[in-house]
């Protein structure tokens, strides 16, 4: 008799078309809306995990979130700080607040030590605040007392004060050189005799500018009152250079002198800020 055949295995046919349709969802149904899968049918990770610190290589920049950079971005700038007004480098915060806000020429006499007679001179000037100081004329060489420097100046000591004193007034044996200060030609200025190192006095009065230590502003260099007393010293002057130390005042070559006596403006407010270079690192 014969074995009868293998049973034919048939499925409903709603069991195929829940089948084909279960496989059509696990398809589609994972793949992030609007993205194809990628090679090999897998699809790519949705965009929300691109976007984290382990994206793909070459999708950083892209997704990167805000405020990250990715690879060869150029990080933003803010604006740039304003730049603060130049100050005159060697001279310290206590000396620089001594000068008059409103003023805006300088001359700068530094002492090579402080018991030297020797220092040189560089003019400043302040025309736009907010650029701040810049060097106008020198450096010039220049002398000053005897035995150098003093906080405390007094009659006869040979030292010449250290300060920030204004320059308000000037003066003559010659004829102006055309200067906008006030300036006084007299005889009187007249100089004489010999310097510390034998050398010839003569014409050191020819032009001077009278420094405001010890004096009315203002008034002639000739001027005899002394505010402080006749025991702190007075008439220091700057004045033509004889070649060696003075007995209080600053001395600049004689062209330096005219070249000063131009350029001065009392409209500018100048001063002088003088001493060794210690003190006016102070």
């Amino acid at each position: 008799m014969p074995r009868p055949g293998p049973r034919a295995s048939r499925r409903p046919p709603y069991t195929v078309c829940a089948a084909l349709l279960l496989l059509l969802l696990l398809l589609t149904g994972c793949a992030a809306a609007g993205t194809a899968p990628g090679p090999g049918g897998t699809a790519p990770r949705p965009a929300a995990v691109r976007t984290g610190a382990h994206a793909p290589t070459g999708n950083a920049g892209a997704h990167a979130p805000t405020g990250a950079a990715g690879p060869g971005a150029v990080a933003a700038r803010g604006p740039a700080a304003p730049t603060a007004p130049r100050e005159i480098r060697m001279l310290g915060q206590t000396v620089r607040s001594a000068i008059p806000a409103e003023s805006r020429q300088a001359l700068v006499v530094t002492g090579n030590s402080p018991d030297s007679s020797e220092a040189t001179a560089v003019l400043y000037t302040r025309d736009d605040p907010a650029v701040g100081w810049e060097p106008a004329a020198g450096p010039w060489p220049a002398h000053n007392a005897l035995y150098g420097w003093t906080d405390e100046h007094r009659l006869n000591d040979l030292r010449t004060p250290i300060g920030v004193y204004g320059l308000t007034a000037a003066g003559g044996l010659l004829e102006a050189p055309g200067t906008e200060l006030p300036y006084v030609q007299s005889p009187a200025f007249t100089a004489s005799g010999e310097g510390f190192d034998g050398e010839s006095l003569e014409g050191s009065f020819d032009y001077v500018i009278a420094i405001d230590y010890n004096r009315v502003a203002g008034a002639s260099p000739l001027d005899p009152t002394r505010p402080l007393g006749e025991e702190r010293g007075g008439g220091i002057w700057l004045h033509v250079d004889h070649g060696g130390p003075t007995q209080g005042c600053i001395s600049l070559p004689e062209d330096r002198m005219e070249e000063l006596l131009r350029i001065l403006d009392p409209a500018k407010v100048p001063v002088i800020v003088m001493g060794d270079g210690a003190a006016l690192a102070r």
